[in-house]
């Protein structure tokens, strides 16, 4: 699950490309849509920001942008074959603005094309002037969030079809959650209401499951291993002439994986470090059973041989290598498969713990730490450490949506569900790009497939499929978009868009993959051919990082993957028709999208 982060956010203009091409036009790169880093592009960013910004003010009737708003560059893509895109955070008269983020498109001579806009109404406040003061609104957060409230900031809050003056508030140790950690509470600055109150972690397990888990009297006891993979590495013999710290290469024995190679640091001759110099320096530590937020405070893993774990929960290390694993196998699909550095695709480390926690059953991604933070079970229902590849894969994906499009929920209970169709299609995404770490990492002991959590030891052999998501009874997930989805629970409806992948990656009907047997059914019987896993992916990518916004719904979406296909493969390929085809399927339509909700 993942909480919106509508913090105040560092801006940093990544300057990427992608082999993309103008809408309509032929694709004429490599049909992953790979985003390269570049020096040679011809324009720089600071011109292409500047042209974009002045494009938005230009065209404020599109935009949106009104007197008082100034833009901040977020992310800046220039495609080779033409076109230009920045994502821009939005303020108002200073204040920053939720749910005021847009993409402004430009043609390779940064002639405006277009925009994508979170926000369809103007994000102007009624009244700049508020009723509560700081500290009544730090107080009020405390109360909700029952933790420590920081310093209120005044916002306008765009997200729900209106511009309302609030204070956000950071809140601290809350123990409204099975684990505690930080939240954002964002008070209407002029009633005193909560207008929103919502983790800053990214919880695998949503609070719905797991109390349908304990009603149900289910327990997760997954299967480990030991077995080893036919060839496995050892740490070579240290030379004399050797400076440290130097890159090794060392063995991990998994819970879940089996043996597995791992790029370590060896920081003197007996001494070795689990971090990975070659992915940035991605390293996993131990939290010792802490709820920490702060990675520096994490216990470093060593050893004195460059093996580690042994395959149980025995030593602290096994749980490490997995996640050591999960964590540089999701780098490497993004860097083989899009060219993208990291995951705020920035060149900078991913980070994970171990052990966070006492008897916590979940995995996070928290953007407070920027990193992974994985429990061991609660020794009861959860008796693992979820440290599974594709958990990995779901969890880090969230941070890619954090670093571009913010997708964020419609809303969040008092229990701390979330619901509505931006937050599902995080969650979808989440799931997509998760089950594509599986083929790009091809573990034998891990085979790749389009089911989620396959490895829990759920009874139900799955948390989530993409080919026909129904077949999840414990979240109940949905097959096909109806007027309900906008308000379901996120995991529930990710299903629409997951369902809308698989068709257009390997089309409708009964078919065997890699050893897995699938069965995916369409809204209106028809028949969808495949278009292949490598171009479907490289469509929902392209559409997350240049057409999706904080407030995509699934008919957005619809429109965000045709222009991504029109951008890779030409409005009049079969890739352009099959993703037509494939929302149909999923009863996502012109001739149903609903009247403007944001």
């Amino acid at each position: 699950m993942r909480g919106p982060h509508i913090r105040s956010l560092a801006v940093a203009v990544a300057v990427t490309t992608a082999a993309t091409g103008l809408a309509g036009t032929a694709f004429a790169g490599p049909a992953t849509g790979t985003d390269r880093a570049t020096t040679s592009t011809g324009t720089s960013a600071a011109s292409v920001v500047a042209a974009a910004r002045a494009a938005a003010f230009a065209h404020a009737t599109a935009t949106g942008v009104t007197r008082g708003d100034e833009l901040r560059a977020q992310d800046v893509l220039i495609d080779p074959e033409g076109a230009r895109h920045v994502r821009f955070l939005r303020t108002h008269q200073g204040m920053p603005v939720l749910g005021g983020d847009l993409v402004v498109h430009l043609s390779h001579r940064l002639a405006y094309t277009g925009v994508t806009r979170a926000a369809d109404h103007s994000v102007s406040p009624a009244t700049t002037r508020p009723e509560l003061t700081a500290t009544q609104a730090e107080a009020k957060a405390a109360t909700v969030a029952r933790g420590d409230a920081g310093t209120a900031e005044l916002v306008v809050d765009a997200r729900d079809g209106g511009a309302a003056l609030a204070y956000r508030i950071p809140v601290s140790d809350s123990s409204t959650a099975d684990a505690t950690g930080t939240r954002t509470v964002v008070v209407d600055a002029v009633t005193g209401g909560i207008r929103s109150n919502t983790p800053d972690s990214d919880e695998f397990l949503s609070p719905k499951l797991l109390d349908t888990l304990r009603e149900r009297g289910e327990t997760m006891d997954p299967a480990t291993g030991t077995a080893v993979q036919p060839k496995s590495l050892t740490s070579a013999a240290a030379s004399r002439a050797v400076h440290y710290p130097v890159t090794a290469s060392g063995t991990g024995t998994s819970l879940f994986v089996g043996k597995v190679p791992l790029t370590t640091t060896r920081t003197a001759r007996t001494n070795y470090l689990l971090k990975d110099p070659s992915r940035w320096g991605t390293e996993t530590r131990d939290a010792k059973g802490k709820e920490l937020e702060n990675f520096a405070q994490g216990k470093k893993f060593t050893t004195t041989n460059d093996k580690w774990g042994n395959g149980a929960v025995s030593r602290r290390d096994s749980a490490a290598v997995d996640a050591q694993y999960g964590i540089t196998k999701t780098l490497d699909f993004y860097k083989k498969t899009f060219g993208r550095k990291g995951i705020a695709n920035n060149g900078k480390a991913a980070r994970g713990m171990v052990h966070f926690g006492k008897k916590v059953a979940n995995a996070f991604w928290d953007s407070t730490c920027g990193c992974m933070l994985y429990g061991d079970g609660d020794g009861d229902m959860f008796k693992k450490p979820l440290v599974v590849l594709d958990v990995t894969g779901h969890e880090l994906t969230h941070g890619v949506v954090d670093a571009t499009a913010k997708l964020e929920p419609t809303r969040v209970d008092a229990q701390g569900n979330q619901f509505g169709e931006p937050g599902s299609l995080n969650e979808s995404l989440a799931d997509i790009f998760g089950s594509n770490v599986e083929f790009s990492a091809n573990n034998a002991k891990n085979p790749p497939n389009y089911l989620i959590g396959e490895k829990l030891g759920l009874a139900q052999k799955f948390l989530r499929r993409l080919d026909h998501p129904s077949l999840d009874k414990l979240e109940g997930t949905i097959d096909y978009w109806s007027p309900q989805a906008y308000d379901a629970e996120v995991h529930a409806g990710s299903g629409v868009s997951s369902h809308a992948y698989y068709l257009l990656a390997e089309g409708s009907g009964s078919k065997k993959i890699g050893g897995f047997t699938y069965d995916s059914p369409t809204y209106d019987g028809s028949t969808v051919t495949g278009i292949g896993r490598t171009k479907a992916t490289a469509i929902f990518y392209r559409a997350l990082t240049r057409y999706m916004v904080s407030t995509t719904d699934f008919h957005d979406a619809r429109v965000a993957t045709l222009k991504a296909a029109a951008d890779l493969y030409g409005a009049n390929s079969t890739a352009y028709k099959t993703v037509d085809q494939a929302w149909a399927a999923v009863n996502v339509t012109v001739a149903n999208t609903p009247a403007a909700r944001h």
